[in-house]
């Protein structure tokens, strides 16, 4: 299946882990990050200056919405174990495309809360059915691959998102309604594209087989345990982006700058992507993802330090690197540390302990922001730097399947 360098070798027109899951899910993620970030960076503005919203609800909405995903996560991982995984994609997907919609349509406050955890219900909901198909038959030195793939293509969606919104935003005379309903369009067509997707399990329930996967948590292995501890402990100093956003706009960058900082930065993560999965494959996978660790303290330190707005543009790029070398890479690497039986309940509890973390992380760096933010910065830079040296050595090399 691979030649002598380790590159896997085509079957007919395409290597043997471009599936045709592989292929549909990159679109369908691409529509749906497309959709949602097309919002994202001008939510907070909708927030505060359309509806009205005083700056506390825009945290508390972000904080209700990601702790429904967390929880979403865990749930649905194990419910991808022992089900049709389809289903639960299409309603993860649907979910997001009703949020969007929903947000469309508010004309108070209360109803964003209600359309952003919907969304981040969805976003739970889909996560770990759809890593786990993802490597359906993908063997697992070639998972590397196929997460940066997937990955590269959604965060493609993430820089047209961002442009098209912005382009949007001028043509329509800075008016920001319109934009919400732009959205709704991707993020329908995404939720259409997901019946292209083939599970091989037939019917609504896994073979009796698969159904003993229900085990409890204790069962995984200990090297699982090994490395979600480690991330775990890392993604308390990762804080949400929003708040790096807050940092750039702090300096003096415009509305429109920040949009076109935040596309440069997802360009970065969407072109590195799959060559830094590519390389996982290779290399050491702690060691790529050290790799993004460096990236992330280099995007910290100097968005604490600097003090020109010109230089977001130098360092949001670099950060960039973090993103690409950590979030398919991570997720390939939790997907070698077990069973494929057990690959639902894995990602699932990964993805939603991590995000929970990260949720714990924006808590603390809200409340030490200050005037200008760049004391959490620095403290979550540095702690980085230091994980970013010592990772590779604490995971050991019987955490670092291939």
């Amino acid at each position: 299946m691979t030649d002598p360098s380790g590159t896997p070798r085509p079957t007919g027109r395409h290597p043997v882990w471009l599936t045709r899951n592989v292929k549909v899910l990159c679109g369908v993620s691409f529509l749906q990050d497309a959709a949602s970030e097309l919002l994202y960076p001008i939510l907070p503005i909708f927030l505060t200056v359309v509806l009205g919203a005083p700056p506390a609800a825009v945290g508390a909405i972000e904080g209700a919405a990601e702790g429904a995903a967390s929880i979403t996560k865990v749930a649905a991982g194990r419910l991808a174990d022992r089900f049709n995984r389809r289903p639960l994609i299409g309603a993860g997907y649907g979910l997001a495309a009703m949020g969007k919609l929903l947000i469309a349509l508010a004309t108070v406050w209360p109803l964003v809360l209600v359309a952003r955890v919907t969304d981040r219900l969805g976003k739970g909901m889909r996560g770990a059915p759809r890593d786990a198909l993802l490597v359906e038959g993908v063997p697992k030195e070639q998972r590397g691959r196929v997460f940066g793939l997937h990955r590269a293509a959604d965060t493609a969606g993430a820089v047209v998102g961002p442009l098209m919104g912005l382009v949007l935003y001028e043509a329509l005379d800075h008016r920001l309604r319109p934009l919400f309903w732009v959205a709704v369009i991707p993020a329908v067509a995404s939720v259409a594209l997901v019946t292209a997707v083939r599970d091989p399990r037939s019917g609504g329930t896994s073979s009796s087989s698969t159904r003993s996967a229900r085990t409890p948590w204790r069962s995984l292995p200990r090297p699982y345990w090994r490395v979600l501890g480690v991330l775990l402990a890392f993604n308390l100093v990762n804080f949400p982006d929003a708040l790096l956003l807050l940092r750039a706009h702090d300096l003096g960058l415009s509305t429109a700058g920040v949009v076109g900082a935040y596309a440069v930065y997802n360009l970065v993560y969407a072109a590195l992507s799959y060559p830094a999965g590519a390389l996982s494959d290779r290399l050491p996978r702690p060691l790529v993802f050290a790799t993004g660790l460096l990236c992330f303290a280099i995007g910290y330190l100097g968005l604490g330090l600097i003090h020109s707005p010109w230089a977001v543009f130098v360092v949001l790029p670099l950060y960039g690197g973090f993103a690409a070398c950590t979030d398919g890479v991570g997720k390939a690497w939790i997907s070698t540390l077990v069973p494929d039986r057990q690959q639902g309940t894995a990602q699932g509890l990964f993805q939603g302990a991590t995000g929970a973390a990260v949720l714990l992380a924006g808590v603390w760096a809200g409340l030490s922001w200050g005037a200008d933010g760049h004391l959490p910065l620095l403290v979550s830079g540095g702690i980085a730097l230091v994980l970013a040296g010592v990772l590779p050595v604490i995971t050991h090399a019987r955490t670092t399947a291939r």
